[in-house]
């Protein structure tokens, strides 16, 4: 390949690596924005060189910044009003999520205490309505597009690679999902980002304390949300070697760098470590069960997952993004083989904003391409190695945008047809059987059911408890139905969760109950053990006036006290 006049100098004392490049190379990285600066692009000068500037002023640059702030404040609005307009349910995590805030730990059964305490903060504020309990989301999408904004366009100077990366993160339904709905992926993400960007600061800035005290503060609360956090000291290590092999580390900032790393590690695994210490360590065992390490007599390898996962990880990120998203990230992958020379060819802080995103992409995202082969991964487990893919999506479609006719606008068109389909999924004229998001509606139909029931059925409306076998089930039955009392989750041959830890209703003889499963036309469990009557209803619900799930539902009369033991040791 052959690169324009070069002018490199020696290592300095900070070991950086100096050079201008006169012309373009193939990768993505070497076309700078530079109509949107004021000149070329200003060379790294070596780690020390000290934070980048932004973009300046001036035409171009001007409307990246309109286009920008339109498409964040437009898409933060719509979330908003999708929230607020209820048309969705709350999923059956978010309303497990809620009902941990009614009993504040240091950690939970399957998750760190972060997202219970983000809810509690939400319904603190807005009640605990479904506005409540999402609001975090939505604020959580808000960080996550000024995030990548800023440090694609001010961090990397690259102000059209970050129009499109917001393009792409707001047309791939994994973000679109994660913006309204208040899972741990919302809070795990805008740490994630955010540690990326001040990992690749502190390493150019010529005081890299604050980027490195940002950086420990990211991975304490991106452990408190979710476990996966603690993955990103290896895309520490990955960055740093790339680093070290282009001659641009300076001296003593690995051990600083683990450092700010290691206590922000201490500091949010702590809790969680306690909480598991005082409840016969359920959490981790939990996380080796889902992670197939619990089994060790299963064969290794087996192929009846892997469809799921890699077709879960298209429907992710539609399979347009996931092309640009593979172009960008091969590419990438590339600049991190061969750092010395990538960085000779782009100048360092350049082509460090590459192997930067490779080291954020590529481990994760392989880890779980490979160990779908051995037990079942949910599509959302690799959702950390997408804030990097996103970035490197956008970097690969405005290289394509500058170089291509009028295909280029089908991708945002279908992109922005996702987007508007998904917010307004209630109006699709799609069979119910068709719509994924069918099977996410009648919750709050449901509790309205069982309150009326309870009022026609039982003798005294006051004293009766609801009740479930699924997790989900029963948070949404405490969610939705009136005074909000926690329901109970029976084990009729169940994997533990969260409920098992918390007292049953074995107070409660002489009690009626609603018994609820998901589905119809399904065995009898053993109620007639614990009740002296019961009878069975079977309901459909609907959702402003469609169709959502159907259901079972038991009017169970006179609780005699016995109430189910914990079955085996699945977690």
């Amino acid at each position: 390949m052959h690169f324009g006049k070069m002018q490199r100098s020696g290592q300095g004392s900070g070991g950086g690596i100096q050079s201008r490049v006169q012309n373009d190379t193939a990768s993505d990285f070497a076309t700078p924005d530079t109509s949107l600066l004021t000149g070329p692009v200003p060379d790294a000068a070596g780690p020390a060189a000290g934070p980048s500037p932004g973009p300046a002023a001036g035409p171009a640059a001007t409307t990246c910044w309109l286009l920008a702030l339109v498409i964040i404040a437009a898409t933060t609005a719509v979330r908003w009003w999708f929230v607020a307009s209820h048309q969705l349910d709350l999923v059956q995590d978010e309303a497990q999520y809620w009902d941990w805030t009614r009993t504040l730990q240091l950690s939970y059964y399957s998750k760190g205490p972060l997202i219970a305490w983000l809810i509690k903060a939400g319904t603190l504020l807005l009640g605990d309505t479904e506005q409540g309990v999402r609001v975090g989301a939505v604020a959580g999408s808000l960080a996550m597009q000024l995030l990548l904004w800023f440090g694609v366009a001010v961090g990397f100077r690259r102000p059209r690679a970050a129009l499109w990366t917001l393009v792409a993160a707001n047309t791939t339904p994994l973000f679109m999902a994660s913006a309204v709905l208040m899972t741990t992926d919302n809070p795990l993400l805008v740490c994630w980002l955010a540690a990326l960007f001040c990992l690749h600061r502190a390493a150019w800035a010529r005081r890299d304390t604050p980027w490195l005290a940002a950086l420990g503060v990211c991975m304490a609360l991106g452990v408190l949300a979710k476990y996966m956090m603690l993955a990103f000291p290896g895309v520490a290590a990955l960055y740093v070697l790339a680093l070290w092999r282009a001659g641009a580390l300076r001296p003593g900032f690995v051990r600083r760098l683990f450092a700010a790393l290691g206590l922000g590690a201490v500091v949010g695994f702590l809790p969680i470590l306690v909480w598991n210490a005082l409840n016969g360590f359920v959490g981790f065992r939990h996380v080796a069960g889902q992670a197939g390490l619990a089994e060790p007599q299963r064969a290794f390898w087996r192929l009846d997952k892997a469809g799921e996962y890699f077709g879960g990880q298209v429907g992710l990120l539609t399979p347009w993004w996931l092309v640009f998203l593979l172009i960008g990230a091969v590419r990438a992958l590339g600049g991190w083989l061969a750092p010395r020379r990538r960085a000779g060819a782009l100048g360092a802080e350049r082509a460090a904003q590459e192997w930067l995103l490779a080291a954020g992409f590529w481990p994760v995202w392989a880890f779980f391409a490979v160990w779908c082969f051995h037990t079942r991964i949910y599509a959302n487990w690799a959702a950390v190695s997408y804030a990097a893919g996103l970035i490197l999506a956008g970097t690969a479609f405005a290289r394509l945008w500058e170089r291509c006719g009028r295909w280029r606008k089908v991708w945002p068109a279908l992109g922005l047809a996702v987007f508007v389909a998904l917010h307004l999924q209630n109006w699709l004229p799609l069979p119910a059987e068709y719509n994924p998001a069918t099977r996410l509606k009648g919750w709050s139909d449901l509790g309205r059911q069982i309150d009326a029931l309870a009022e026609e059925g039982f003798d005294d409306p006051a004293r009766v408890f609801h009740f479930s076998e699924a997790y989900g089930t029963t948070a949404e039955l405490s969610f939705y139905t009136a005074g909000k009392n926690r329901a109970y989750c029976a084990d009729f041959g169940r994997r533990r969760n969260q409920y098992d830890l918390w007292p049953g209703p074995q107070d409660k003889v002489g009690w009626d109950a609603v018994f609820v499963r998901k589905g119809t036309d399904q065995y009898l469990p053993p109620l007639d053990e614990m009740f002296e009557r019961v009878e069975k209803i079977e309901y459909q619900t609907t959702h402003r006036g469609g169709p959502g799930r159907s259901f079972t539902i038991w009017l169970c009369h006179d609780f005699n006290g016995r109430w189910p033991a914990q079955h085996g040791q699945d977690f």
